[in-house]
């Protein structure tokens, strides 16, 4: 009986990681029947999907209500195992770019500078609410680029200006920083283990940081980013006075401009520790035991590019297969990689729905049926 594994990440847009494996499922069972045993394991790479991965397996769901990036209240989901103590938590869902109308980003309304990270502090006080030890927060998707700065302050940090007032929100509200008293930070944060996942390496400011490479993404202005780069540059160096560390020890590290620096407040502020993203999920979800024995491994993403090859999810779940000694072919909806770039990475052969479906707008709409028939195809190629 041949053994399948399937370790798909989200078709982002078009299907979550777990529709991408049922209709998988189904079109290896339209050929194979019960001559094949699959197993679905839902992967990503620290970003969005994060929290689906651990809810595939032995997590709880769990709601709290935050302040989102522009304060507005909004319901944000994360996972938390009891039996092991450990939450998962996206910075996404307390101030993803998601989160705001996309015709409002970029304007008065949702200016990237004034976006503030505080849900995320008010987020993973919850799960320390709930008994949380190891806290696994993944980056990526935020409006913010405040260095985490709304994220310490909504767990007692207090961010002060030359008269004693709090900062205002989001990068922007930085420029008038004085003072960073972490004296009221939740102490059970020292007890907690902060694992950081994030596969970014910008490091906090210059021409590589935040503000500048990620900054325009989020609705602000090429003209503001000078000084949203030095107010980020301001923030890092009264932190880590305020730490008793060298000027840049935390804001050079790699890394540290992830999700708008909220990077940088993780390491610094609360003592967080770097992983991958797609390393950290594979082994929360236990791929190396789902693998083991296993005839073929299916990844695959929504789209195949440059940014594939360097640690995202189906890279990592091909690299890793390989070293257990099973062949890897992966599903996509397009690519711009040649045949030898993914066979680089362990992948041997790549079906794309274009192949089936040249009309983009289809794939993107309906890639379901579309992934079924990939499913048959990729079966009828073990027969």
């Amino acid at each position: 009986m041949a053994r399948i594994v399937i370790a798909c990440d989200k078709f982002k847009g078009s299907a979550t990681a777990s529709e991408v494996a049922e209709a998988l499922r189904l079109g290896i069972a339209d050929v194979l029947g019960e001559d094949a045993e699959v197993t679905s394991v839902p992967v990503a790479d620290g970003g969005d999907g994060t929290t689906d991965a651990a809810l595939s397996i032995s997590f709880e769901r769990h709601t709290c209500r935050v302040n989102g990036p522009f304060g507005r209240p909004t319901e944000a989901v994360y996972a938390y195992d009891p039996g092991r103590g450990t939450a998962v938590l996206e910075v996404a869902e307390a101030c993803g770019l998601g989160l705001i109308p996309s015709s409002e980003v970029g304007t008065e309304t949702a200016d990237g500078k004034d976006a503030s990270s505080s849900g995320v502090g008010e987020l993973i006080a919850h799960a320390l609410d709930k008994g949380a030890r190891r806290i696994i927060l993944g980056l990526g998707g935020s409006a913010t680029t405040d260095g985490g700065a709304g994220m310490i302050a909504g767990l007692g940090a207090r961010l002060l200006t030359d008269s004693g007032d709090e900062v205002g929100p989001g990068g922007a509200g930085l420029k008038e920083l004085a003072t960073v008293d972490l004296s009221g930070l939740d102490s059970r944060i020292a007890e907690a283990e902060i694992v950081i996942a994030s596969d970014v390496t910008n490091p906090l400011c210059g021409g590589e940081g935040a503000a500048a490479v990620y900054g325009p993404q989020k609705g602000v202005a090429s003209a503001d980013v000078p000084d949203l780069d030095d107010a980020l540059s301001r923030f890092a160096g009264l932190v880590e006075g305020e730490l008793r560390v060298g000027s840049g020890s935390f804001a050079e590290t790699p890394g540290a401009g992830a999700a708008g620096g909220l990077g940088f407040a993780s390491l610094a502020v609360l003592g967080g520790t770097m992983e991958s993203g797609a390393d950290l999920v594979l082994d929360l979800v236990g791929f190396d035991r789902s693998v083991d024995g296993a005839n073929l491994v299916i990844t695959g993403e929504g789209r195949f590019d440059a940014q594939t090859l360097q640690g995202k999810a189906p890279a990592r779940v091909a690299q890793r297969a390989r070293e257990a000694g099973v062949r890897t072919v992966a599903i996509c909806g397009a690519t711009e990689l040649s045949a030898a770039q993914v066979r680089d990475v362990g992948i041997e052969e790549m079906y794309a729905l274009t192949d089936v479906e040249p009309d983009v707008a289809r794939c993107l709409a309906e890639p379901l049926p579309l992934i079924r028939r990939l499913g048959r195809r990729i079966a009828s190629n073990m027969e």
